[in-house]
């Protein structure tokens, strides 16, 4: 009996490799492809007008910082933007400092907690911003704590008027350097932007427009009447819905959007809390369509996008599973030892034979060869980025390096607590002083 329990999860912990292999095997590609030349897109002399949209809750630390830098250093007409920030469910001084730095401020305020998330916040304010019947070519979306490189608005332009209707920056970190934490984290959130999305680009795959600095006609804002999504997710949920209206998603690798990284297992947590129940629930909805457009329009993007949000899925699976089958293998093979029997396989016990102790083998290499292709990603990154990441020499990223398996590992555990958590908006610990030096 025992031994039939055993081969059955034996059975299942094979088919669980193969699944985990996929998404991995999928950033080892765009690992060997991280020298393909960047998209450049054509410059043009043609100015457009630009929203530029921030949602904000109790961010009086940061957001008057944020609007003032737009008007004070973009290389763009200041009579072509304007900046709108949607004070939600604020406390604090957010509406009057942003106020103060040029912004016009949208309050919104809903006593219902289960409305307390982005999405809902930026319902209302394009709702306010349609009825305000201004014209717009395209909107900007930050976030209150964001700061971007003087030529963002020039460059998300030109893509603009290269025919982009959806586009992401390539997004870096205002406290790179505060600590190996940051770092680390760094090193992991900046890699999809060189690496990922650069690859996407390239081979005419989708961007995946999912965090600050995104561009969306406006065209598409007044065609859906605002903003459709208000799940935890709502930045990924809207460029899968674009995708399936068979918009493209392009990347502007020139734009650089910094924000402030989680410096603290707390503001971690919180972050993938969010990252983890959002994405979850957004596979669960929309994987049947995105294998039904993969097949029905021959496109890769949406088979692609699967394949990389699953990992966030299969972080249980890293968590729980793995180790606890290991423990039981190791259990299950001890308790049958025999000192005078295959002492050569003492660790494994008599009843393993060549083939199990070879996939025991196989398990670690592999282990071995994901931390050595994660650190090897650092290392490029380390090489070819480190200005973009707001550092001035390549050996600063070395502690970041050094502690990234061990983020990839609190990565892994603090994505498992959000899928099985309801997180909510809330304020985080911002990094004020190191925000300051970076600028």
């Amino acid at each position: 009996m025992a031994e039939q329990v055993y081969q059955v999860f034996d059975t299942i912990n094979t088919i669980v490799l193969y699944v985990i292999g996929v998404p991995f095997f999928l950033q080892m590609i765009y690992m060997l492809l991280y020298w393909l030349p960047k998209k450049k897109f054509p410059k043009t002399d043609k100015l457009n007008r630009i929203a530029v949209i921030i949602p904000a809750h109790n961010e009086e630390d940061v957001i008057f910082d944020t609007v003032n830098e737009l008007f004070t250093k973009q290389d763009y007409p200041h009579e072509l933007f304007d900046v709108y920030v949607i004070a939600d469910n604020c406390t604090d001084k957010t509406k009057e400092l942003a106020e103060k730095a040029g912004a016009k401020v949208y309050v919104h305020t809903d006593p219902d907690p289960k409305h307390h998330m982005v999405g809902y916040a930026l319902k209302y304010g394009f709702e306010l911003l349609l009825k305000e019947g201004i014209e717009y070519d395209f909107i900007i979306r930050l976030d209150a704590d964001n700061h971007i490189n003087d030529t963002f608005f020039r460059l998300m332009n030109d893509a603009y008027n290269s025919g982009a209707k959806i586009a992401r920056p390539y997004e870096s970190a205002l406290n790179m350097g505060q600590s190996a934490f940051t770092k680390a984290c760094g090193l992991y959130y900046t890699f999809d932007s060189r690496g990922g999305s650069r690859v996407r680009e390239r081979l005419h795959i989708d961007a995946h427009v999912n965090g600050p600095g995104s561009l969306t006609a406006f065209e598409i804002i007044k065609r859906i009447g605002g903003y459709d999504t208000v799940t935890m997710c709502e930045d990924t949920e809207f460029n899968i819905k674009r995708m399936f209206e068979k918009v493209r998603c392009h990347f502007v690798e020139d734009a650089v959007v910094y924000e402030d990284l989680p410096s603290t297992f707390k503001d971690t947590l919180a972050r993938n809390k969010r990252l983890g129940a959002g994405n979850t629930r957004l596979l669960i909805r929309y994987t049947p369509k995105l294998f039904f457009y993969t097949f029905r329009n021959l496109n890769f993007s949406f088979l692609e996008t699967f394949l990389t949000y699953i990992f966030v899925p299969i972080c249980p699976i890293l968590c729980l599973w793995l180790p606890g089958f290991y423990i039981y293998a190791y259990i299950y093979h001890w308790m049958g030892f025999d000192p005078g029997l295959n002492y050569h396989l003492f660790f494994f016990g008599p009843e393993c034979d060549w083939l199990t102790f070879t996939t025991w083998l196989i398990v670690g290499a592999i282990s071995v060869l994901f931390v050595f292709v994660g650190i090897l990603q650092c290392s490029l990154m380390a090489i070819t980025e480190y200005k973009k990441l707001g550092l001035k020499r390549r050996r600063d990223l070395i502690s970041g390096i050094i502690l990234f398996p061990f983020f990839s590992i609190l990565y892994v555990i603090t994505i498992t607590i959000g899928i099985f958590s309801k997180p909510k908006w809330t304020k985080v610990q911002r990094n004020a002083k190191h925000i300051k030096e970076n600028q």
